[in-house]
C-alpha cells in the first residue's frame, strides 16, 4: 500500500458518477489510464481490495495523485480513455499495439505508373491499396503483379535515366516503359487497369476480358499476342486457386484469442474482397479476469486508432465485420463507438455461420498453434534463465545485454548492444555506436567507448543482471574499469560480467570457448553441451551479426563516396546529382558517357573523365 498518498481523503470526495481516471507517480508521469461506470467504486477496489495481480499491486505502490474526468455516456468514456492511453502511453495499460505502421501497395500517378511498398502518411500522389498486415505480404503480392503483369517496380531515378532495357524486362517481369517502342501507352494503362481489380479482388473481371481479348487475337491470327494472354489468364488462375474463398467481396478481420499458463495470445486474420492478406499474433501476461479487458482494449486501439484524422481511404478499407470467438460484454458499445466515428456500421460477431465460421475456425487453430510455440520458446527461454543464474550463483536473470565489436584493420569502427530479456531477443531495444577518436584497432577502447555511452546516464533500475563482452580477458578488465569509474554496480557483483573469448589456436570453433568473470579471472571452458554456454554462445552470436551488419553498412557508405570524391571537378553537389540521376553507384558505373552527360552541372568532357575513372 502507498502510504504517501491520502487515499482515504481523495474517495470520500470523489464522486458516483461515470467517467474517466488518471493516475500518477511521484514525477507527475500519467502510470494508468482507465474508465467505470462508478467511478468512486471501481477506485475504492484499488486499495480496499485484496489484489493478487502483481501488476496492479505495484501500480498501487507508485500512485501519488488521481484525477478524474465525468463523461455523460460510456461512449464519451471509452473515447475519452482511448484518447488518453494514446496520448500518455502509461506503462501499467496493457498496450498490445506495436510501434509499426501497416503497409500498403502504392500505384503513382506518372506517365508510366509504378508500383512499391508504403508507410505512414499517404502523401504522395496516387491510389494506396491495403492495409496489408506486414511487409512480406506485401512483397509477395508485387511478386504476384510482377510475373503476370509484368508492371514496373523501380524507383524514378533509374526509369527516368535509362538508355536501354534492364535485366528485368529481358526475362519478362516488365513491359519495359522505359525504352520507347517496347510498350504502347494504351496497353500498359490496359495493364495497370488490370493491377487495380487484382488489388480490389476482381479476378474474374481480369480474366473475363482476358479471354475476349485472347480470343480476338487468335481470330485475327496474332497468336504471339494470343499465347501471351493465355500464360496470363493461367497465372492468374493458378493464384485465385490457393485463396480460401475467392471472388466474394468481403472485408472482415477474424480475431481469436487463445489462453493458457496466464499467457494470452490474440490472433488476428486480415480479409479483403474474400482473399486472406496475412495474420498477426500479440501476446500478454494476464490473469483470468483481464481477459474481457484485454480484448476489448485490442479492439478499441486497433480500429479507433486515429479517430477523425482517419482518411476516406483508410475507412473504404476497414472491415465490413468482425468475426470474434470470445463473448466481449462491451461489444454493442464498440460497435456504437466505431459507427459514430466512421459513419457506417462494423458489426462483432460472436457466432457466425457458414464460410465465416469457416474463417474463425482457422483463426483459432493459429492463435492455439501461435501460444503453444510462445509458451515452448518462454519456457525453453526461462529454464536457460534459470541454469545460468545458477550455475555463476546469481539472483533471477530478467534481462542480459551484450558488446561487440566490428572493424576493417581498424577502419569504420561499430560497437553493437543487443539486448535478451524474459522472452527472448529484444530487437527494438538494439543498438549500435560509431567509435571515433580512438587507436584503430584497439578493441578495448571500443569496448570503453560503448559502455560509456550506453551506461553513462542510465537509470539504476534500467541496468541490466548480465552484461556480456565479446573479447577475451583485456576487454573484461576494460569492461569492470568501466563500470568501477561509472559506478555502474548497484551492489556487489551486480550486474554481473562476463567476458567470451574464443579459443587460442583452434580457429575460434564453437564450444570451446572461454568465459572470464570475477570468481574465474583465469578464464573457464565449459563443455559443449552446456546449456548455459549455449545461451551465452546465442546471445553473443546476435551481437556480432548486429555489429557486422552497422559495420558493413557503413563501410559501404564511405566505400562510395570516396569512389566519387576521387574524380577531379566531382564535389559534394554534383555527387548528390550524379548518384541522384542514374539511382545509384552501381547504375552510374554502368553508364555511358552519353547517360552521364545528362546529368545536370556534367559536361561531356567531365563525364567522359567520370566514365574513364569507373573503367581504369
Amino acid at each position: 500500500m502507498n502510504d504517501s498518498f491520502d487515499f482515504k481523503t481523495f474517495l470520500s470526495n470523489v464522486t458516483n458518477q461515470m467517467g474517466v481516471y488518471r493516475m500518477y507517480d511521484k514525477i507527475g508521469t500519467v502510470i494508468y489510464v482507465g474508465k467505470s461506470k462508478n467511478l468512486k467504486k471501481r477506485l475504492s477496489t484499488y486499495f480496499y481490495t485484496q489484489v493478487d495481480n502483481k501488476r496492479i499491486e505495484v501500480l498501487v505502490k507508485n500512485i501519488q495523485n488521481i484525477d478524474v474526468t465525468v463523461t455523460h455516456t460510456e461512449i464519451e468514456a471509452l473515447l475519452l480513455e482511448h484518447n488518453y492511453i494514446k496520448l500518455y502511453k502509461p506503462r501499467y495499460n496493457i498496450l498490445l499495439r506495436d510501434d509499426k505502421s501497416y503497409p500498403y501497395i502504392f500505384l503513382s500517378n506518372d506517365q508510366h505508373p509504378r508500383l512499391s511498398i508504403h508507410y505512414r502518411k499517404k502523401h504522395l500522389k496516387g491510389e494506396y491499396f491495403g492495409p496489408f498486415p506486414n511487409t512480406s505480404a506485401v512483397r509477395k503480392t508485387l511478386n504476384f503483379v510482377q510475373q503476370i503483369f509484368a508492371i514496373r517496380l523501380c524507383e524514378n531515378s533509374v526509369y527516368r535515366n535509362r538508355s536501354r532495357p534492364c535485366l528485368q524486362y529481358q526475362i519478362g517481369r516488365c513491359l519495359g516503359p522505359c525504352i520507347d517502342g517496347l510498350v504502347s501507352q494504351e496497353e500498359y494503362i490496359q495493364q495497370i487497369d488490370y493491377v487495380r481489380l487484382f488489388l480490389y479482388g476482381k479476378d474474374d473481371q481480369i480474366i473475363a476480358h482476358l479471354l475476349k481479348r485472347m480470343h480476338m487475337y487468335s481470330s485475327t491470327l496474332r497468336f504471339e499476342e494470343a499465347a501471351r494472354l493465355r500464360d496470363q489468364i493461367q497465372a492468374l488462375s493458378h493464384i485465385t486457386e490457393k485463396q480460401f474463398v475467392s471472388n466474394q467481396c468481403i472485408n472482415i478481420d477474424v480475431i481469436s484469442v487463445a489462453y493458457d499458463c496466464g499467457v494470452m495470445c490474440l490472433h488476428i486474420l486480415f480479409i479483403r474482397e474474400g482473399k486472406i492478406l496475412g495474420s498477426r499474433s500479440y501476446f500478454s501476461k494476464l490473469l483470468d479476469n483481464e481477459l474481457n479487458n484485454v480484448v476489448h482494449t485490442f479492439i478499441s486501439q486497433l480500429y479507433l486508432q486515429g479517430d477523425s484524422n482517419l482518411q476516406s481511404n483508410d475507412i473504404d478499407h476497414l472491415p465490413t465485420d468482425i468475426l470474434l470467438d470470445f463473448n466481449l460484454t462491451q461489444r454493442y458499445l464498440l460497435i456504437n463507438r466505431i459507427k459514430h466515428l466512421l459513419g457506417r456500421k462494423i458489426n462483432i460477431q460472436v457466432k457466425p455461420s457458414g464460410n465465416n465460421a469457416n474463417y474463425l475456425k482457422l483463426a483459432r487453430t493459429n492463435s492455439v498453434s501461435a501460444l503453444k510455440s510462445y509458451l515452448a520458446k518462454y519456457f525453453t527461454i526461462q529454464k536457460r534463465l534459470v541454469e545460468m543464474s545458477t550455475f555463476f550463483k546469481i539472483a533471477a536473470i530478467k534481462r542480459i545485454e551484450c558488446f561487440d565489436v566490428s572493424h576493417n584493420n581498424g577502419q569504420q569502427t561499430i560497437a553493437s548492444c543487443i539486448v535478451f530479456d524474459e522472452k527472448g531477443p529484444l530487437r527494438s531495444a538494439y543498438r549500435r555506436y560509431n567509435i571515433v577518436n580512438i587507436t584503430p584497432g584497439d578493441d578495448c577502447a571500443a569496448i570503453e567507448q560503448a559502455l560509456n555511452r550506453r551506461y553513462n546516464k542510465i537509470k539504476v533500475n534500467n541496468i541490466p543482471d548480465v552484461i556480456i563482452i565479446d573479447g577475451g580477458k583485456s576487454q573484461f578488465s576494460k569492461a569492470k574499469q568501466t563500470f568501477n569509474k561509472l559506478n555502474i554496480f548497484r551492489d556487489k557483483g551486480h550486474p554481473f560480467l562476463i567476458a567470451v573469448a574464443k579459443a587460442r589456436n583452434r580457429n575460434g570453433k564453437k564450444g570451446l570457448e572461454t568465459l572470464f568473470f570475477e570468481a574465474k579471472p583465469k578464464g573457464l571452458c565449459l563443455p559443449c553441451h552446456s546449456s548455459v554456454l549455449h545461451l551465452i554462445q546465442y546471445i553473443r552470436d546476435q551481437a556480432h551479426q548486429h555489429a557486422i551488419s552497422g559495420h558493413r553498412k557503413k563501410q559501404e557508405k564511405v566505400k562510395n563516396s570516396s569512389l566519387l570524391e576521387k574524380i577531379k571537378g566531382i564535389g559534394p553537389k554534383r555527387r548528390q546529382y550524379l548518384l541522384k540521376h542514374m539511382g545509384g553507384l552501381r547504375l552510374l558505373m554502368s553508364a555511358s558517357i552519353e547517360d552521364i552527360a545528362q546529368v545536370p552541372t556534367i559536361s561531356l568532357a567531365l563525364a567522359k573523365r567520370i566514365h574513364t575513372s569507373f573503367k581504369s
